[in-house]
């Protein structure tokens, strides 16, 4: 019995193949506490299929998890989220989501080994929970920008006066983005780009 088939053989959408022009990819992570908007920012950015892996969330979370202002929030980011964007015909960047919830912090070990950058997305509502996510990057020295995803009834504080709340340096760049658009997110990832050559250059000249 002939068991060929006419069909193609399967593989990767054409959409998600790597451009050969690409000479440099880069590893960033996208941190933040839970309900921040990461997974909705790798979604948003992405130039392929993205790889979440969001689970129901359940009773094992109560009492455990805060869900304090994202009440509505049903699901949750258990392990990553995955994705990627050329930044150019020569620069691609590989997006990790990480976990919010702190119980998974975990796994952000793994996630940030060869990891070149990060973005930290902020939720002005609950600028709590970022103070340990920042101290965390600051401890592994992991160059990083911040992110003001605009929430919908989010009070609107002036950007420094965030800086001075965060207690973040004079360099590290903070601006304003909606993580729903892909414009938005790439303008951040922009800046996270231009942030680590700064970096790299002043390195050099030391």
């Amino acid at each position: 019995m002939d068991f060929r088939s006419s069909d193609p053989p399967a593989g990767p959408r054409e959409a998600d193949v790597l451009p050969q022009s690409a000479a440099a990819a880069v590893k960033v992570v996208v941190v933040g506490g839970f309900g921040v908007g990461k997974t909705t920012m790798v979604g948003a950015v992405s130039e392929i299929k993205p790889l979440t892996t969001e689970e129901t969330m359940t009773r094992a979370g109560v009492g455990v998890d805060d869900t304090w202002g994202v009440s509505h929030k049903i699901t949750t980011t258990v392990a990553m989220d995955f994705g990627r964007i050329s930044i150019n015909d020569e620069l691609v960047l590989y997006l990790f989501g990480t976990p919010g919830q702190e119980r998974f912090w975990f796994l952000w070990r793994g996630l940030f080994e060869g990891a070149l950058g990060a973005v930290v997305l902020l939720d002005t509502r609950r600028l709590e929970i970022s103070f340990d996510v920042i101290g965390r990057l600051e401890e592994r020295g992991v160059p990083f920008v911040v992110a003001v995803n605009s929430f919908p009834g989010a009070p609107d504080h002036p950007l420094e006066e965030l800086r001075e709340a965060l207690d973040l340096p004079p360099a590290v760049p903070i601006l304003v983005c909606d993580a729903r658009r892909r414009d938005s997110s790439r303008d951040v990832l922009l800046t996270l780009m231009r942030y680590l050559h700064s970096q790299a250059a002043t390195q050099e000249a030391m």
